[in-house]
């Protein structure tokens, strides 16, 4: 009897060794390689793709007689779903959508189904997990066309390409890639032999046939895709769902979008009937603000080409144990210890004896620099026990010196705050930005904190 053949793969960059190592040698992760069967090698696989599949193999061309024409687009009837995917979905393309159990992946994808089929275009949606009757539940639900979406429920991926290219849909609905499988290849669904493969299969079927594919991907503890790296490599666009399933808003952002811009963000609200779009997510983050409190700042950060104010809170206490503890929701840890060093090296703040928490309200996640003022400010009013003007907002990163520096798209900053009711900004002190607020400009975080 002949052994089965295994191999090393990683489930970082998905390379392939023949012994197990404790570093991949492709990415250079460490403790990433899993065993797993070696997919069969079929004749004539490797030797032209294009006429294996049945499509002519292509003539070279030079870019400059290449007709541009313009992108389709196919409206969700999702307002912030449309606007993080660049204005709607473009059809052959491959978007995985990934988030923690429970956050409402399946539900959006329902909702989109059904706006879609009502709008005309033709949708299959296909379940690995769920059903025919737990999914008839969420329908009813949802309502709103919801039960006029034909419904698969299979895992094979071989029964599902066919009968997708018997239904011929416009929009295709993969609920998960982990639990598809190929079933030529061996091994249990969702490792990285399988995730990768059929992932490329659907990407072929969405080139060939102009089908809009959507793939639903559980993610990892570490907040990624389960699977191969390849597999966002892959795909055209990745999406995440993120927030926690203790809030009734979550937040899709877009990773990676070739079709539109990346990092933009779209917030939605569970309600009983789905999701909802929130018009205004500047307005949901700042809706619960208690005026006259210290250790509260307003800063407004740029998502994608979304500015988006949010409230930044800090608490300082005095350390019970000899090392005093930093802790932060929603922002850098080690970007809050550099902004403590500053404040004490540059404005004279001592937050050696205290144990000072930093939270982003909200659950939102402040990556950007010109967060840093707000911050500081924050933490200043929390030290001091002073409270901040509750119509004021922050703009500006701080450099290792106490520099503020100017940020991009002031402008765009200024007139979100102005809308939102704010009267005074603190800024950059080298910013030419013109506004109806009042701008008070700092050269270095003393002379904001003196502002103050």
């Amino acid at each position: 009897m002949a052994k089965t053949k295994t191999a090393f793969f990683c489930t970082e960059c998905g390379n392939e060794t023949a012994r197990w190592q404790g570093q991949c040698p492709g990415c250079g992760e460490w403790n990433t390689l899993a065993e797993e069967m070696k997919a069969p090698v079929r004749k004539g696989r490797s030797a032209a793709p294009s006429r294996a599949s049945g499509r002519p193999a292509t003539a070279p061309a030079r870019l400059s007689s290449v007709e541009p024409g313009a992108t389709i687009r196919w409206s969700t009837g999702i307002r912030e779903l449309d606007f993080v995917l660049g204005g709607g979905v473009v059809p052959g393309s491959l978007i995985l959508l990934g988030g923690e159990p429970g956050i409402g992946k399946s539900t959006l994808l329902l909702q989109v189904a059904a706006r879609l089929e009502i709008a005309g275009h033709s949708t299959l949606y296909v379940s690995g997990e769920e059903s025919a009757a737990q999914v008839r539940l969420r329908a009813d639900r949802l309502g709103g066309g919801a039960g006029e979406v034909i419904f698969l429920a299979e895992t094979g991926l071989t029964a599902i390409v066919q009968r997708a290219t018997e239904l011929e849909p416009d929009i295709l609905v993969v609920d998960s890639i982990q639990t598809t499988y190929a079933d030529e290849l061996d091994g249990a669904p969702g490792n990285v032999t399988q995730v990768r493969e059929c992932a490329a299969r659907l990407q072929r079927f969405a080139k060939e046939t102009g089908t809009a594919v959507f793939l639903v991907g559980h993610v990892t503890k570490g907040g990624t895709v389960a699977g191969p790296r390849t597999l966002e490599h892959i795909v055209d666009t990745v999406l995440y769902f993120e927030g926690s399933r203790s809030l009734d808003h979550r937040v899709l952002r877009a990773n990676k979008n070739r079709f539109g811009g990346v990092d933009e963000i779209g917030v939605f609200r569970m309600v009983a009937d789905g999701l909802e779009a929130v018009e205004s997510p500047s307005e949901l983050f700042l809706g619960e603000r208690v005026e006259g409190v210290s250790g509260a700042a307003v800063v407004c950060t740029l998502e994608g080409t979304r500015p988006l104010l949010v409230e930044v809170q800090a608490l300082c206490s005095k350390s019970a144990y000899g090392a005093p503890q930093r802790v932060t929701t929603g922002f850098d840890r080690q970007r809050l210890a550099l902004l403590l060093a500053v404040l004490e090296k540059r404005a004279g703040l001592v937050f050696g004896d205290q144990d000072v928490f930093l939270n982003a309200v909200g659950g939102v996640r402040l990556g950007e620099p010109a967060a840093d003022a707000g911050v500081a400010a924050a933490l200043a009013s929390g030290l001091l026990d002073r409270s901040i003007a509750s119509d004021a907002v922050f703009i500006g990163e701080i450099g290792l010196e106490g520099e503020l520096r100017a940020v991009s798209q002031l402008e765009r900053r200024l007139s979100e705050a102005e809308r939102l009711g704010f009267r005074t900004a603190y800024v950059p002190a080298r910013t030419r930005a013109v506004s109806d607020l009042t701008l008070v400009r700092a050269a270095t975080i003393g002379e904001l904190l003196e502002a103050l």
